[in-house]
């Protein structure tokens, strides 16, 4: 008989590529669906937040200038690596949203799946957004998708990962680079995430994610002025409309909360276009005769 102490995880935060513990040293306890202690979850402070935004906007100029091909490449990595450790996610989910172990496998393999669509995403987005405009005169007018910058991110509170990654992988799929407010209640799949993250392709800094009380972390998101953009995807309604009135202060972009009755329904292009600019080019095609352009 073995009498040896089991190792128990200490989920930290996950902050520009590394595992830091909050500023502040607290933490909270997780529990699960029947009020049972799963683990302490590190309490984010607003300096940690700040420190979040800052690895954000250092990551973004590689992350927005890589290929679109490329930037595909490396969430399906990701995808890789969540299959490789679905068994701890099935466990992680299963105690955070009260679900059986059947249940949870599913909602692990639709989270999986998720991924990997919005991996296929990345060199396909500009196609359906930007185009060659019709204009009067010998110029080409070309219309293009760009990222809009740092996006913050509060993930939804009850669908602990799937609905996690169905806010987060359009993020930075089309580009943006993100800073993550896990679900209050149940962090804990996503700083497993953030695990996966760290040893997949991605680079520090592109995705940082942060557990703490939403209501604490997110007012500083939201009038943070690198701040470019915020999903309130996991506010109420009013955290919401609080959060957007100090949005305004900069001009952010706002993502109001819209119920989702299920996660597992195909998502479409909505919060991939709701974090992407237009921009537009003009070039003139050269001199123009009787017999049409000179190209």
């Amino acid at each position: 008989m073995s009498d040896r102490l089991s190792v128990f995880k200490t989920y930290k935060l996950y902050v520009g590529g590394k595992f830091p513990r909050s500023e502040s040293g607290r933490v909270y306890e997780v529990t699960d669906s029947k009020g049972s202690w799963l683990a302490n979850a590190p309490q984010s402070s607003r300096k940690d937040a700040r420190d979040a935004v800052v690895a954000a906007r250092k990551a973004f100029g590689g992350w927005a200038g890589a290929t679109a091909y490329n930037r595909g490449q490396v969430l399906y990595r990701v995808a890789e690596m969540l299959e490789g450790r679905r068994d701890q996610f099935v466990r992680e989910v299963a105690d955070a949203e009260g679900l059986g172990k059947s249940k949870a496998a599913a909602v692990v393999d639709a989270t999986v799946d998720r991924w990997v669509w919005y991996a296929g995403w990345t060199d396909k987005i500009a196609q359906v957004t930007g185009g060659g405009n019709p204009v009067a005169g010998p110029f080409f007018n070309l219309s293009s998708p760009e990222p809009t910058g740092v996006v913050a991110v509060l993930a939804p509170q009850e669908s602990s990962f799937l609905g996690l990654v169905s806010v987060v992988a359009p993020v930075i799929a089309t580009g943006n680079t993100a800073v993550v407010v896990a679900s209050e209640k149940a962090p804990l799949p996503a700083l497993s995430l953030a695990e996966v993250l760290a040893t997949s392709d991605v680079p520090g800094g592109v995705v940082n994610v942060l557990s703490g009380r939403t209501a604490e972390i997110a007012p500083t998101l939201a009038a943070h002025q690198d701040v470019n953009a915020i999903d309130l995807a996991g506010a109420d309604e009013v955290l919401a409309k609080e959060l957007e009135i100090a949005a305004a202060d900069n001009l952010k972009r706002v993502l109001r909360p819209q119920p989702v009755d299920d996660w597992t329904a195909t998502p479409g292009t909505d919060r991939m276009t709701a974090f992407l600019e237009t921009k537009t080019v003009w070039h003139p095609t050269g001199a123009l005769g009787a017999s049409g352009s000179s190209y």
